[in-house]
């Protein structure tokens, strides 16, 4: 019987991260606690936002209603890294960007987890910003599953390519 597999990667919905982004903007736009503040979201470039607002307290509450937009989405907010706000003349802006990919020191980490905590038998590669995981159980690649989605890792994972 041929091993089954699946590949553990960190990827972002931008689909999904726009919907929270407008649903984030304008609900800002209407909360009486945002009236003329000059709080504002929106996309930086591809993979980044930028919340601006005339008071600290402002920007850091719209990061919340963005964070609360993304949580709903189903978007981890282990690919989000937001910025500490920054005075830039009259205003506060805090940069948000988006990070995807499992980088070479997370997937040996990982790996280092599923040989020492998970079932014998399962092989573990690394292949770019991926991990591929392989059994000749199911079962054990569905405990592999479990174990990760446990573990408190500072990153975010999926499952992909089930075969």
């Amino acid at each position: 019987m041929a091993d089954s597999s699946f590949d553990i990667v960190n990827k972002i919905d931008r689909q999904e991260i726009d919907n929270a982004l407008n649903q984030a903007a304008r609900e800002i736009s209407q909360r009486y606690d945002f009236k003329n503040t000059g709080t504002s979201i929106e996309w930086r470039g591809e993979m980044g936002a930028e919340i601006r607002s005339n008071a600290d307290e402002r920007a850091k509450a719209a990061l919340d209603v963005f964070k609360d937009k993304l949580i709903k989405r189903g978007v981890s907010l282990k690919t989000l890294e937001a910025g500490e706000p920054e005075q830039s003349g009259k205003e506060t802006k805090i940069n948000i960007a988006f990070t995807e990919g499992i980088s070479q020191e997370q997937a040996k980490k990982l790996g280092k987890l599923i040989r020492d905590d998970g079932p014998k038998g399962v092989k573990v590669q690394i292949q770019g910003d991926e991990l591929r995981v392989s059994s000749k159980s199911r079962d054990a690649l569905q405990a592999v599953q479990q174990l990760v989605r446990e573990s408190d890792l500072d990153f975010a994972t999926q499952f992909v390519n089930y075969r």
